[in-house]
């Protein structure tokens, strides 16, 4: 398990995904996610058996509160790049319809952070987020990422076109 001041974060077990399944279908959830539809159960286990057991590119966490040990959210490094050295961060906090919150997400996105430059040796974390996700641009624009890029107009949700914003952060430790 990795440990943060208030999260930890483990591997996620086959008995989560009923409760994360829950909390990636709310419909407000997905708005922000890549995957737009409802997913059912099945989808959920072919996720899981793929990236989460199966896939040397994707490392996927539960996020767990210390205190209590219950599972709070999921968060992970996807699309892995050994060869440059970069993943795509994801995250999210489902417990009480949160989504991302000062505490827990922040402390589990430092978490994920100190594992991918310092486990993995990773250069650069990186998020593709859209131009409605107002919580996840601050959370990232208070986790120091950049800006990097904006790709117009990538995805249709709730009858308009909106933005694709690519956030990116580079290791800048000695370790580089």
């Amino acid at each position: 398990m990795l440990i943060g001041e208030f999260v930890g974060l483990r591997a996620i077990d086959k008995s989560d995904l009923s409760t994360l399944l829950e909390w990636r279908n709310k419909p407000d959830f997905r708005l922000f996610f890549r995957e737009y539809r409802e997913l059912n159960y099945d989808n959920q286990l072919q996720w899981y058996e793929k990236y989460v057991l199966n896939d040397p590119n994707t490392r996927m966490f539960a996020i767990t509160a210390l205190d209590t040990g219950e599972l709070i959210g999921a968060c992970g490094l996807c699309y892995i790049d050994w060869i440059n050295r970069n993943a795509d961060f994801s995250i999210y906090i489902g417990k009480d319809g949160k989504y991302i919150d000062e505490i827990f997400a922040v402390d589990a996105a430092k978490v994920m952070e100190k594992y991918g430059y310092e486990e993995l040796n990773l250069h650069k974390l990186w998020a593709e987020i859209y131009s409605i996700d107002d919580k996840k641009k601050a959370f990232f624009q208070n986790l120091n990422f950049k800006l990097e890029g904006t790709l117009k107009e990538t995805h249709w949700t709730e009858g308009q076109w909106v933005d694709s914003l690519y956030f990116g952060k580079i290791n800048t430790s000695v370790l580089q």
